[in-house]
């Protein structure tokens, strides 16, 4: 009788430890990379927009604005790493992880708004008459496109490593100015082959990067913000959750799985299917040797909120592995 009414106790005992914060290797190894971008567009920038002034190359000065947004964004990037790497207190339980997500969504409406700025300028640029540009004007754009071919790649992997939307999210704009680059390169070449055929092609480059900005900016904003609306993870990631709960000794069934990003990592909540006669202490132990296994065999796991429930499984019967039906 005294099992089976602690049994009941424990269907409704949820065990809750908020987390320690974010990985501080993973955090220092962002932020030196997102400040090594800041130096690279700054001096990027400032070569773009003096040689294209001089060159009178409309094309290489909006890639030269283009890299002056790359050093806000970046410093934007290194402020949400900052920001995340507190650790969590009485008003932010859970940490301050988004702040790095919402620094990915500057980081696109930035590059959005800088898109419209350099298609507006070069459309009037476009139908206005000037000497043609020089063609060490191409100079700093070969520069621009070595450099960050090599910023883009590094981000690119340390931001799918560490799972960082702001340092992928600036990858993006590494990789905008490749393309913007090439695109500011031919259109230059155009005209400096054949100015009186080809003049306005310098111009209507401008444009082209214009596009290309706006493009990357609004594809940004769209995968940090699914990422704010706390949009599940993957079904592999869910079901490597499930796996690693039902090898805990006493875990009969997981009966739902919830995760949502906070930052870097995900915080998750399980419901765990136990035996209804054991005790509430029993059950409380079962929860607890979860929320430890999923943070130690789960980097990506930064907290597990577990709630236990009496299981309608036999321990000789086996459970459904896959997501819950629904409600």
């Amino acid at each position: 009788m005294v099992a089976g009414a602690a049994g009941s106790l424990a269907a409704r005992r949820t065990v809750l430890c908020y987390g320690e914060g974010l990985n501080p290797d993973r955090l220092q190894a962002g932020r030196r990379i997102a400040l090594l971008s800041v130096l690279v567009s700054a001096a990027l920038a400032a070569a773009k927009i003096s040689i294209g002034w001089l060159a009178g190359s409309t094309a290489v000065m909006a890639d030269g604005f283009e890299s002056a947004g790359d050093v806000l964004a970046s410093g934007i990037v290194v402020f949400g790493f900052v920001a995340a790497s507190k650790p969590p207190d009485a008003e932010h339980p859970y940490g301050h992880g988004r702040a790095e997500m919402l620094t990915g969504l500057a980081v696109g409406v930035i590059l959005g708004l800088a898109g419209v700025g350099i298609c507006a300028r070069s459309l009037v640029r476009a139908f206005e008459h000037y000497p043609a540009p020089a063609a060490f004007g191409m100079w700093p754009l070969a520069a621009s496109i070595l450099a960050k071919s090599v910023l883009s790649a590094v981000k690119f992997r340390y931001g799918r490593r560490i799972d960082s939307a702001a340092l992928t999210a600036d990858a993006w704009n590494d990789l905008v100015d490749i393309l913007s680059g090439l695109t500011a390169m031919t259109a230059l070449g155009l005209t400096v082959y054949d100015p009186g055929r080809f003049l306005a092609a310098d111009a209507w480059g401008g444009f082209g990067v214009g596009l290309i900005v706006i493009f990357v900016g609004l594809n940004v904003v769209r995968g940090t913000s699914w990422q704010l609306m706390d949009t599940m993870p993957s079904e592999s990631l869910m079901e490597r959750v499930r796996q690693a709960a039902l090898e805990v000794p006493g875990v009969r069934d997981v009966e739902k799985c919830y995760a949502r990003k906070t930052g870097l990592q995900y915080h998750v909540d399980l419901h765990l299917g136990v035996d209804p006669e054991i005790t509430v202490r029993a059950s409380h132990e079962i929860a607890r040797q979860v929320r430890v296994r999923l943070r130690r065999q789960l980097e990506w796991v930064a907290d597990v909120l577990v709630h236990v429930e009496p299981s309608p499984w036999e321990e000789t019967t086996s459970p459904p592995t896959g997501p819950p039906a629904p409600e």
